[in-house]
């Protein structure tokens, strides 16, 4: 600590030093030679009018006086465009952005003024055609930029579930399995964050907590630059919450009811108070409930053949009742121009109470059936806190940030698994997890001249993680077991723009170490240690074809680290059949990744295509074997399997045929060969996949509007499991009442009832099931909307930090 202490100084007073005076750059640029024919240059910022916030990506065009286009360009993160080499003559420059006013300026380049320098050109939004003004927009939209796709998340998704979880599956190049376990491009090991943040929870879980209506934002990162974490073997999916910035006291409220077989009810309160230079903020979201899953699984005997005998089958019918509650406060001090101050914590409490009744019948065997009751009682806190410090020096985007947060997780569950036809077999678990995170962390950005940016940081995460496990089970024992973490990085990043072209290259450098084992251990139980010195570089070049067509190419390694679910060694039950446990001797998994990405801007929308390969070493998935105490049972676990190469294709499309239709489209394919022993047999398996996703809206009237949504994903070949197509579509329609203040939506989802999970394996044995979860049923919802004006906020970078979650069939 000490040592990152140190760092932190340094690299503060060299930030401070660096800074390039005025001189500098008249100096610098006294020194470039320039053709006298091509002499003009262009330059400027475009900010928001209302926000005061520079925008990105903005479009610039450079037309004659003809109106033919001649050159152009886009701005940075800085909202800075620089456009060289025009010959001397007049011009008409437009800046474009979808959803603001355009702007037109007509300029002359002459020998006596060659440089042009429009100074701070503030874009006015279009209330006309921009849906997202509103704290909720009515219409979802997604944007590319060069490093993410950004989801705004409109009332057209939130109204398609109750929670984060049900709403994932419209998000391209994501998906949801019948367990909430979520994967990206196929791949289930991502990272998971919450306003740039950790959260301790388990995905799944998370995501089943978050109410849809808190949620501002969706950003998929797929191949991250050396600024992030290099946690994440197929990327990020970082949930950005609504916190509002308003003058004066504003905000919305938001209920819904979502009626399956059972009920669902989720509300949501965002608020904001701006007064001089102080913003208080809060967002509240709720959600009270009960969902029913049914499954069944059928195992076989003579795998040899096809003509299975059925060896016996087994029913779990599942009933799950929750409360969620997620609280977010904060407030920004604007000390002045310069330095701006701001805290704020997520709060999270969630409890459910779960039972599942199984039963297993032998047909043809003589064979008693067996039947086992669970109940689980389940209690979470989880809890963040986050304060930072950012300075602002005179020059624009030069400036220094502070960061600290800390997060703890405690949970608390009682497992009561009762065998009616064999009292002697039932038992009682009493589980508790407790799970902290300290992250620290300096990012400097220095704009070292007009058209070049250096980025400098450190970060230090320490982790602890306490797992106690009683049971009166006469199987298995009690156990204490502990996993803990100290990773201390740097990275440094350098990009620079030229007239078409721009790219960024980059490195981080980790230091892991990892002390895991019993606290109470017997002689034959070895503690694990482990330590790690790793280089994760990065790199991105983009190249603007014209003001409409624009290309993007990066590189990355990346690695999944194993998280405390998938190497947990304390042994528990899922049903009769079934044991999981972890694998203390998994070892991390490194991915180096390579994307290419082009983006067209058309006259009604947008459309972004891609490709990527993805090579994998050491990958880490979860593996299903005999239990060698009893034949009848499997054991769920987690290894490392052989290398996994993988590559694919997306596309995904925002268009507005006519006035009153308006839709967002996505496909994804991807392939993958796939290598691992399973069962004691080395295996591999080539696997095609792909989802398609549409999402249409229909404007009939200023205030109604109709949507339908449809979704289909291809079958999915596993190592083990076999996945079969999957499909739905659900249709809803949104009114707007008190002059646009206030919105009622009606949804009705998966219409056709087709929204079920099937499989099938070989390995280790003979089986196929399905899982029947309640989706067939309608949404209500109700929003109303109060407030003003917007201002300007503090920026804030979005980090990422979190554990492999696994994934697979439980």
């Amino acid at each position: 600590m000490k040592q990152l202490l140190t760092l932190c100084m340094i690299l503060a007073s060299i930030g401070i030093g660096a800074r390039p005076t005025l001189n500098d750059h008249q100096s610098s640029a006294n020194r470039t030679t320039i053709s006298t024919e091509n002499i003009g240059k262009i330059q400027g910022t475009v900010i928001d009018q209302n926000l005061n916030q520079p925008l990105p990506y903005v479009t610039i065009v450079v037309e004659n006086m003809a109106g033919e286009i001649l050159t152009g360009g886009i701005t940075d993160d800085l909202g800075t465009f620089n456009i060289n080499s025009l010959k001397l003559g007049n011009y008409t420059v437009k800046i474009q952005y979808i959803g603001y006013k355009p702007y037109v300026n007509e300029i002359e380049v002459t020998k006596e003024n060659p440089s042009i320098n429009l100074g701070t050109i503030a874009l006015e939004e279009d209330i006309a055609s921009l849906d997202e003004v509103v704290v909720v927009a009515e219409r979802s939209t997604i944007v590319q930029k060069i490093d993410r796709k950004v989801i705004n998340v409109g009332k057209d998704l939130t109204t398609t579930g109750a929670s984060a979880s049900e709403i994932m599956n419209n998000i391209p190049s994501v998906n949801i399995d019948q367990d909430g376990n979520i994967s990206l491009r196929g791949n289930p090991n991502v990272r998971i964050l919450v306003d740039g943040k950790p959260t301790n929870i388990d995905a799944a879980q998370l995501l089943k907590q978050i109410p849809s209506t808190s949620i501002k934002q969706i950003e998929l990162i797929t191949n991250p630059s050396a600024k992030y974490n290099p946690e994440g073997m197929s990327g990020i999916i970082n949930i950005i919450l609504h916190k509002n910035m308003n003058d004066g006291f504003n905000g919305d409220i938001t209920l819904g009811l979502t009626k399956y077989n059972n009920a669902q009810f989720n509300t949501s309160v965002n608020l904001n108070y701006r007064t001089g230079k102080f913003n208080f903020y809060t967002n509240y979201g709720a959600r009270v409930g009960k969902q029913a899953n049914l499954g069944k699984i059928n195992r076989f005997d003579n795998p040899s053949t096809t003509d299975y005998n059925e060896r016996s089958t087994e029913n779990i019918d599942m009933l799950n009742s929750y409360k969620s509650h997620l609280m977010k406060f904060g407030f920004d001090y604007f000390i002045n121009d310069f330095n701006t101050l701001s805290v704020y914590t997520n709060q999270n409490i969630y409890n459910d109470k779960f039972q599942a009744l199984l039963r297993i019948d032998y047909p043809g065997q003589d064979r008693e059936s067996l039947s086992q009751n669970v109940f689980v009682k389940n209690e979470n806190d989880n809890a963040s806190y986050n304060l930072a410090y950012k300075h602002k020096f005179k020059n624009e985007g030069h400036e220094i940030q502070l960061e600290g947060d800390y997060n703890t997780f405690e949970n608390d569950e009682v497992a009561n698994a009762i065998y009616p036809d064999f009292s002697d077999l039932s038992y009682t678990d009493l589980v508790f997890n407790e799970r902290e995170n300290i992250t620290l962390n300096i990012d400097y950005t220095n704009p070292i001249s007009e058209n070049a940016k250096l980025e400098l940081g450190l970060e230090a995460r320490i982790q602890n993680t306490k797992n106690n496990f009683d049971t009166n089970s006469l199987s298995f024992t009690d156990a204490r077991f502990f996993y803990d973490r100290e990773i201390f990085s740097g990275y440094a990043t350098f990009g620079q723009n030229f007239e078409k072209w721009s790219y960024q290259i980059g490195a981080r450098i980790e230091n892991y170490t990892v002390d895991a084992g019993f606290t109470e251990s017997n002689e034959d139980e070895v503690p694990f240690e482990d330590e790690i010195l790793s280089v994760y570089p990065s790199g991105f070049i983009s190249y603007n074809i014209n003001e409409k067509n624009t290309l993007q190419m990066s590189l990355s390694r990346r690695v999944d680290r194993p998280g405390i679910n998938q190497i947990n060694p304390i042994r528990e039950f899922s049903t009769p059949q079934i044991s999981q446990i972890g694998n203390q001797e998994l070892v991390p998994q490194f991915t180096n990744s390579v994307e290419l990405n082009y983006t067209k801007q058309l006259e009604k929308g947008s459309i972004t295509g891609g490709v990527f390969y993805r090579m994998i070493q050491d990958e880490i998935n979860q593996n299903i074997s005999i239990d060698p105490e009893d034949p009848t049972r499997i054991i769920l676990s987690y290894t490392n399997f052989e290398d996994n190469n993988a590559y694919g294709v997306e596309v995904s499309a925002s268009y507005k045929p006519t006035k009153w239709w308006s839709f967002n489209a996505s496909f994804d394919l991807f392939q993958q060969t796939m290598k691992g022993v399973v069962a004691n047999e080395q295996t591999e398996v080539d696997n095609t996949s792909y989802t398609f996703r549409v999402n249409n809206s229909f404007k009939a009237t200023k205030d109604l509007t109709f949507q339908a949504f449809g979704f289909y994903r291809g079958p999915y070949n596993g190592l083990q499991f076999n996945s079969k197509e999957f499909y739905f579509v659900n249709a809803g329609v949104r009114y707007n009442v008190m002059q646009g203040q206030a919105t009622i939506s009606f949804n009705y989802n998966d219409l056709l009832n087709t929204r079920k999970f099937q499989f099938d394996t070989d390995k280790p044995m003979p089986a196929s099931g399905q899982f029947n979860p309640e989706s067939q049923g309608w949404n209500v919802g109700l929003s109303y909307r109060f407030g003003g004006a917007k201002n300007r906020t503090m920026a804030r970078k979005q980090r990422d930090n979190n554990e492999a979650q696994g994934g697979g069939l439980f």
